[in-house]
């Protein structure tokens, strides 16, 4: 079954971000677009590359008024401890969720209930709170800042012009297409 267009849950949960503890909650991410990067677990060895390479790219998502959460279902006091200890994770600002209850994992259908962690999952929601694009890999495989951002991008251009549909490869200023009985089968 399609995750696309589900509603986020409606969640209240804590998170790591700027050396402090706040609460996040479904009402915090209404009104502009969010990514959901669930990951299995911290002190993990695929996660931190994945982690860096967002914030490594955090910047570029807030100039398009994306918001990052980083989510996994440790505890927002493991999220500090991994911050602290972890050159590479020091360099993130985006919040880091704590969800070990699982609530936002069970939500996003990406809980694996035998290990109680997360997929990797990747949910672009939009600022109705809809999901609008997601991937969820095997968990020993990483995924790219890069191509996510393009993703957002592309949500973002088609949700203001939903007349256009963008494809393969499209990035912001290229050409984009008009459904049309012209264009079936043809390109």
């Amino acid at each position: 079954m399609s995750l696309i267009g589900k509603e986020v849950v409606d969640f209240k949960v804590q998170a790591y971000q700027g050396n402090e503890f706040k609460e996040v909650t479904k009402a915090d991410i209404l009104g502009k677009w969010s990514v959901f990067f669930f990951y299995p677990a911290d002190f993990t060895f695929v996660c931190p590359t994945e982690l860096e390479d967002l914030a490594n790219k955090y910047e570029d998502f807030q100039k398009v008024d994306c918001e990052i959460y980083s989510v996994s279902c440790d505890t927002h006091y493991v999220h500090k401890a991994w911050h602290d200890a972890s050159k590479t994770i020091q360099k993130i600002q985006y919040p880091m969720l704590a969800d070990p209850t699982g609530v936002l994992a069970r939500g996003f259908d990406v809980m694996i209930e035998e290990d109680g962690v997360a997929e990797r999952g990747s949910f672009i929601v939009n600022p109705e709170g809809k999901i609008v694009a997601y991937e969820v890999i095997a968990g020993n495989v990483g995924r790219n800042a890069d191509e996510l951002f393009r993703r957002v991008q592309a949500s973002q251009f088609v949700a203001e012009h939903g007349d256009e549909v963008c494809p393969a490869k499209w990035q912001p200023g290229a050409e984009t297409l008009k459904p049309s009985l012209d264009l079936v089968g043809l390109l």
